[in-house]
């Protein structure tokens, strides 16, 4: 017994190549590595859709956040075609972000309108070559002392008969009126409407079709509300 042990101990040992023993470590190393990034990426995979939802979370709050401009478009009608205007111009308005719009008649307006409002955008038909009388009296309502309105964009729109009835007589009687409450007057986008939006109503070839007004003059409208409107926006962010 003792011969034998002494001859397997007296065998050569067998050794390990120690590129097994490497190639073995790293297979390891790889195989922990590769369950780590597996592992990582699907809490990733989990966690995404929660970071996307969290910033645009905080993305809404941001812009809910921001102040909006207040845009009043104030009008009255008495066959319904300026009202049409005034909708258009409202539209346009609704266009520019940031931007409440409140369309109302001169007699549903308020005070609190005419107050809380960065931008007054008032309509009337001609009626004698001036605004209506139900139009004299709500401006003649506005609040005067301490000058309130001051530095509020104002702009005008009309809607007439014929092509020479007084349109523009009535957008700049209501410009004016802006002015000496210390309003800032905006105009149309180009000259073509450099007082604001008009519409013929009843001279052809602009005769209000089926009772509404020619969309050329719709579209003067809408282009009105928007330069408005970002004109408030801009000032409301100085």
């Amino acid at each position: 017994m003792t011969g034998l042990i002494q001859t397997i101990r007296g065998m050569p040992h067998q050794k390990r190549s120690p590129k097994c023993e490497r190639g073995s470590f790293w297979n390891q190393d790889q195989n922990f590595l590769v369950h780590r990034i597996m592992k990582s990426t699907k809490q990733q995979l989990i966690l995404w859709p929660a970071f996307v939802l969290f910033l645009l979370l905080l993305s809404s709050q941001a812009v809910e956040g921001q102040e909006r401009a207040s845009v009043l478009v104030v009008y009255h009608s008495v066959e319904g075609k300026t009202r049409e205007m005034a909708e258009a111009v409202a539209e346009g308005a609704k266009r520019v972000q940031h931007v409440r719009v409140k369309l109302a008649t001169v007699s549903e307006a308020t005070e609190d309108d005419v107050l809380k409002a960065d931008a007054i955008i008032v309509g009337s038909p001609v009626y004698n070559a001036n605004v209506t009388p139900e139009v004299q009296q709500f401006i003649n309502r506005w609040p005067f002392r301490n000058a309130p309105l001051r530095d509020k964009i104002g702009a005008a729109f009309t809607t007439g008969g014929g092509i020479s009835a007084g349109e523009e007589l009535v957008q700049l009687n209501l410009l004016h009126s802006m002015l000496i409450f210390g309003m800032i007057v905006v105009g149309g986008p180009d000259w073509r409407s450099a007082f604001g939006a008009s519409a013929v109503t009843a001279e052809e070839p602009f005769e209000a079709k089926g009772g509404h007004v020619s969309e050329q003059f719709l579209k003067k409208g809408r282009a009105l509300g928007e330069r408005v409107a970002t004109a408030a926006v801009r000032m409301k962010q100085r």
